[in-house]
């Protein structure tokens, strides 16, 4: 170790460590309610709700898993599931043939009607419902500050 590194102080550690804690325990907490209610993985659901807040709920493969955070190997492996069960559909672009396009069914549709309230229940349960609305604020503000310094 170099004693150059800015290492962190005893404040910086503890909040690291509660940081770290939350985003290592969270996708899991989500999963496993989303597996139980809905039979989805948490990508899975992101995949169909990205689908679904695009306009006429279609997205480029490429765009979807930049927005769904995974790579175009796993969001193929993962839509070709979710089309299997009707969830999606994916078909050529007609403006550029390279790159493939996904839409929401109406099957998919459904699902996400089934899987969001237990989903939203969940996240009210783990985050906000421990936070007032000062708090929430600012928790929006902090995250947003480092996930554009995290994009960057």
């Amino acid at each position: 170790m170099s004693d150059a590194a800015p290492w962190l102080d005893d404040a910086e550690m503890e909040t690291w460590l509660a940081l770290i804690g939350v985003v290592m325990r969270l996708p899991g907490a989500l999963d496993g309610q989303l597996r139980r209610d809905a039979e989805l993985s948490y990508f899975e659901y992101v995949v169909l709700a990205g689908l679904e807040h695009a306009p006429d709920q279609t997205m480029r493969m490429s765009d979807l898993a930049f927005v769904c955070n995974g790579s175009l190997s796993r969001l193929s492996h993962v839509a070709r599931r979710l089309e299997g069960e009707g969830l999606i559909t994916r078909f050529a672009c007609p403006t550029d043939g390279r790159s493939t396009l996904a839409t929401l069914t109406d099957g998919g549709r459904e699902r996400l009607a089934t899987a969001a309230p237990g989903h939203v229940t969940l996240v009210r349960q783990l985050i906000f419902d421990e936070l007032d609305e000062v708090e929430v604020r600012e928790l929006g503000a902090l995250a947003k500050r480092l996930l554009g310094r995290i994009q960057a």
